[in-house]
């Protein structure tokens, strides 16, 4: 780990010039009903599969032998599809755990229509093909717990793969840290992303006639480049606390209904973004979310963020925030989270822009490997 910091810390002097800004943003999408539901807030708070996603050190809450998750969302009226499964499993000493991450986040069937013209001018809509553009993320992670002093850490390792069409791909590799500490009821989590920062490498392919096309209508043919994420560092403050209701009848199980607040700061290291507190090189966005939930059975969520300035039909600066609502239900082993948020651009204080609503189901599975053989047991 050390001789790869600084292997990364010496190319990051050396391409200054070639950092990206908004780079691998596919891996900002939220992961998780549940996460979106609260703003984002989740840092110090996530204890399921999707922490290998959030905070890798969030793995060390999966309880039973193994979880599952995933997600699917649509976007730009289902011009963009994306996709997340994740799973995570303890190993025998219950102290240390690994998980497995898969993003695909993809524009399909693009019409190609460098050769829709012939040599002689004319259209012929019979070389209109097709070719599909994504991104996609392998995420491997790890995590182990020091019940002792109340403290998991976690870490990332993801491969990055970019591809559009025949015409260009890349690959990039990048390592998240985490970290979540304990004390009474409250936690506080660290995230670093990409912490050695992630470099994707493009290579191009175009055919002759493709680059003679592509001259001939002012664009450039790209060459062989380098994309690079800088770091973003994530803390997080949460205080979690169950409230017992009544005292249960003799054979009943205890009642109660439970609290999750969370406020996390997310700093970003790429330059002056349009966020709370802008500036370079640093700019700040701060996320707030709020869960409630009985038994730990049914759950209801909010949480703002995206908290930003923009200019209205008459130039006047105004701010806008994103509010984001959702429920939860838990049936068995079965998790069913649904979220409904306001894109960015929606929710304008005045309400002069209207909104854009987007609505998101994730599902979870416990799953218990002695209660699985039981059954087939049973059946036997």
């Amino acid at each position: 780990m050390y001789k790869i910091l600084l292997i990364a810390a010496s190319l990051v002097a050396s391409l200054p010039t070639f950092a990206q800004k908004y780079s691998n943003e596919f891996l900002s999408i939220p992961v998780g009903a549940r996460a979106q539901a609260m703003g984002g807030a989740n840092i110090a708070s996530v204890q399921d599969a999707t922490a290998g996603f959030w905070n890798p050190a969030g793995l060390t809450g999966v309880e039973l032998d193994m979880q599952l998750a995933a997600m699917h969302n649509e976007w730009f009226a289902s011009i963009g599809r994306y996709d997340y499964v994740g799973i995570a499993a303890p190993l025998a000493d219950r102290s240390r755990y690994l998980g497995f991450s898969f993003i695909r986040f993809g524009v399909d069937k693009i019409p190609n229509t460098l050769s829709l013209y012939e040599s002689d001018g004319t259209i012929n809509y019979n070389n209109v093909t097709t070719f599909n553009a994504a991104d996609y993320a392998f995420m491997f992670h790890y995590a182990q717990s020091f019940d002792s002093i109340g403290l998991s850490i976690g870490a990332t390792a993801k491969v990055v793969h970019r591809k559009i069409g025949p015409f260009a791909t890349a690959w990039g590799f990048g390592v998240d840290l985490g970290a979540q500490y304990r004390k009474g009821d409250w936690r506080f989590g660290l995230m670093l992303k990409d912490i050695t920062t992630t470099f994707n490498a493009w290579s191009f392919n175009f055919t002759d006639d493709e680059k003679e096309t592509l001259n001939l209508t002012g664009n450039d043919v790209p060459i062989q480049s380098m994309e690079i994420t800088r770091p973003t560092i994530g803390m997080g403050f949460a205080y979690i606390k169950d409230f017992k209701l009544g005292t249960p009848k003799e054979g009943k199980k205890q009642k109660y209904f439970g609290l999750t607040a969370e406020i996390d700061l997310n700093f970003t290291t790429d330059g002056r973004r349009n966020t709370l507190i802008s500036a370079s090189p640093f700019s700040i966005d701060p996320t707030m979310g709020l869960e409630l939930h009985y038994n730990n059975l049914i759950f209801l969520r909010g949480g703002v963020n995206n908290i930003q300035q923009f200019k209205d039909i008459s130039d006047n600066q105004k701010w806008a925030v994103q509010p984001n609502f959702g429920v939860g239900f838990r049936i068995y082993k079965f998790y069913v989270d649904y979220a409904l948020g306001m894109n960015a651009g929606g929710a304008i204080i005045d309400n002069s822009q209207g909104a854009v609503l987007s609505h998101l189901v994730s599902l979870k599975i416990d799953i218990d490997f002695k209660y699985i053989k039981k059954a087939l047991d049973d059946e036997s």
